[in-house]
């Protein structure tokens, strides 16, 4: 942006902006330096128990001796790519069901009670089942983490299409535009931020739905390394796995953020 096609009231709240923005950086990354600070200090004076809620530096030691023998790049790797694909098949299918529902109302009215109740079930007691169903392997895991996602992204995403408005649409069918026609061209593009903000709810439920189902079946992974170290007693191996995991929940939902701001400035 040109700084001389603004007024100077409008520079003045883009730099105060800036600074805002900036403060709540610094405030974000103090208060975790505190916590890791406040909770090695706990530990060190025994404040808390070592054994139970192990510290930084115990957590940092183990992280570099499982990075020495590559450990903890074979059970982070097979995390991300479950939850990866978890994600993406969830996403598309969600996406896809409720283009279906939006599609057909018939289908919609029949299917709609089913899906509020699916919604409502807790999905990880259903893992077990799925385990009996599927076997103790790897499409065990997947399918939980699908079915974690799926329906919020069905939900989700049609109810976006239903609250576009209905003005937008007649005007399509003036000039003679079919069903496809308003989908394409006032649907799609009206909720690609609806799609895009499923995205960000996704992540999540797709990273739990992998942990939860590697709790039950898995020989690797993060969630595996998690029961195993509890059974164990490697309790620095559980408080490990749980940082990783908000380190890449973090970094997946600021990779949906990153294509959310690349979309707006490609509409620009």
């Amino acid at each position: 942006m040109n700084n001389n096609n603004i007024s100077k009231e409008h520079l003045e709240y883009l730099n105060k902006m800036k600074i805002t923005k900036t403060y709540v950086k610094i405030t974000q990354i103090a208060i975790l330096i505190g916590i890791i600070l406040l909770w090695e200090i706990g530990a060190r004076f025994r404040w808390i128990d070592p054994f139970i809620f192990s510290q930084p530096t115990k957590i940092l030691k183990t992280a570099w001796e499982m990075i020495l023998d590559g450990s903890l790049f074979i059970h982070t790797g097979i995390t991300l790519g479950e939850t990866v694909i978890g994600f993406l098949v969830s996403t598309i299918l969600g996406t896809a069901i409720a283009v279906l529902l939006w599609w057909n109302n018939f289908i919609l009215k029949v299917i709609d009670p089913y899906l509020v109740i699916i919604n409502s079930l807790p999905k990880t007691a259903l893992a077990p089942i799925l385990i009996v169903w599927m076997g103790n392997n790897i499409k065990s895991i997947l399918f939980t983490a699908i079915l974690m996602a799926i329906v919020v992204t069905t939900l989700t995403v049609l109810n976006g299409f239903l609250e576009v408005d209905k003005d937008k649409i007649k005007l399509i069918k003036t000039f003679g535009g079919n069903k496809k026609d308003i989908l394409k061209k006032v649907i799609l593009p009206a909720n690609v931020p609806t799609i895009i903000n499923a995205l960000k709810v996704n992540v999540g439920l797709s990273l739990v739905g992998v942990i939860v189902g590697e709790f039950l079946v898995a020989q690797a992974g993060l969630g595996y390394l998690i029961v195993y170290g509890s059974q164990i007693f490697k309790l620095d191996w559980v408080m490990l796995s749980i940082v990783i995991l908000g380190i890449l929940s973090a970094i997946l939902y600021k990779g949906v953020v990153i294509l959310k701001e690349r979309f707006l400035k490609w509409r620009e």
